[in-house]
């Protein structure tokens, strides 16, 4: 009989030509366990998707409730469903006030597809703005945004009327006029390599916007429900965007995405034609019971309010002559190294020794470190071991 590593290898679509092949047979909290006992600290999150860790008793308990009710009923808008309405009233109360109106969606790329929709539906402009080195997703449209010309050129032609400005340089500002629909960034560039805006940075593009009636989009994808140290990362920069991206962190380990705005934006799907963005799966009950249910974990538990003493604990601990630099924010930050061999050398290493680590698609020399939101003084301690013995051995 074949192993599930031989079935996944012939019957599973690869992304890459070497995959890491770590089998998982089930997970708790901040640890991955598989088929022989193997145990590992998760430090990537699913890409940041566990923040409250996995398996969280309360969004299991959500899960369960809602299966006993429905599962799938009809396409989106057509049912008022229960799940659907008290998580689009619990997100948009922990919100600014500008944000009235959730449009819940399968994933983050297709919150990006309707953000781009919708922006240039209100404004009648058809130019997006978008940064070098950014990553919004994977579709057509949402790679278009990819300012990083290896991504695009075996799939071209993509989206026309993108133009990109470089991340955290207020020389391209000027770039955005009468003629942006909408400029999108991330609220931490994430597949960069973790990159923190500066907050004048950040003002002068809310500015820009203001001026030439433009769309200022914030993806927080990556960034959202803690993971910065705040419950959104715009919150760090005193500004509020007119349409929010979100996934990832929001749905407790269920797939979940929204694009949020205020109704005189999101109303232009209404008409012209009808039905401008729909979707059969956005907004699944059993997600919906899940988000929420994370949603409330986060707050009732304050997790956020720990973040950054965990973060500063990392940083105290990982201390190495190899180590360049600890860039990021939060539980959402990089260990800068010199080549993607010692990147690869490290990961290989912890993984053997019980740490899940990872790198970004567009900084090959840095290591990703954004562990659940939950993680103990003692599993910190124990990890940032693993990472420095792998150091020593380089």
């Amino acid at each position: 009989m074949l192993s599930n590593r031989q079935l996944f290898l012939a019957n599973t679509a690869q992304t890459s030509a070497s995959p890491r092949l770590i089998e998982i047979d089930r997970a708790e909290g901040v640890y991955l366990f598989g088929p022989n006992g193997e145990r590992y600290i998760d430090l990537v999150s699913g890409f940041a998707v566990s923040n409250i860790g996995h398996r969280h008793p309360r969004v299991l308990e959500a899960v369960a409730d809602q299966l006993d009710r429905y599962l799938h009923v009809t396409v989106y808008g057509e049912f008022v469903q229960a799940p659907q309405v008290a998580l689009a009233t619990q997100l948009l109360a922990v919100l600014p006030e500008r944000f009235d109106s959730v449009y819940f969606t399968n994933s983050g790329t297709e919150a990006t597809e309707g953000a781009m929709k919708i922006a240039k539906k209100f404004t009648g402009r058809r130019q997006l703005i978008a940064a070098e080195k950014a990553y919004h997703g994977s579709t057509q449209g949402a790679l278009s945004l990819i300012g990083n010309p290896e991504y695009h050129q075996a799939y071209a032609p993509l989206l026309p009327g993108i133009a990109f400005i470089r991340y955290n340089n207020p020389d391209d500002i000027g770039k955005i006029d009468t003629s942006t629909a909408a400029v999108i960034l991330e609220a931490v560039q994430g597949e960069a390599g973790i990159r923190v805006p500066d907050l004048s940075y950040m003002r002068a593009i809310r500015k820009r916007c203001d001026e030439t009636g433009t769309l200022l989009i914030f993806d927080e994808i990556q960034t959202g429900f803690g993971r910065t140290g705040k419950l959104f990362a715009f919150q760090h920069y005193g500004i509020e965007p007119d349409i929010l991206l979100l996934a990832k962190g929001m749905g407790g380990g269920m797939p979940i995405g929204a694009f949020v705005a205020n109704k005189a934006v999101m109303d232009v799907i209404k008409d012209n034609p009808m039905l401008g963005h729909i979707t059969t799966f956005g907004g699944h009950p059993v997600s919906c019971a899940a988000a929420l249910a994370s949603l409330n974990v986060i707050l009732n538990e304050r997790l956020v309010e720990d973040v950054e003493r965990k973060a500063h604990l990392f940083r105290r601990q990982l201390q190495h002559p190899s180590i360049r630099e600890i860039r990021g924010i939060g539980l959402m930050f990089c260990i800068q190294l010199d080549t993607f061999e010692q990147v690869a050398y490290v990961s290989k290493y912890c993984a053997d020794n019980g740490v899940i680590i990872d790198w970004f698609l567009h900084c090959a020399t840095a290591l990703r470190v954004s562990p659940p939101l939950i993680i103990k003084d003692d599993d910190i301690a124990a990890a940032c071991s693993v990472i420095l013995d792998a150091l020593d051995h380089l």
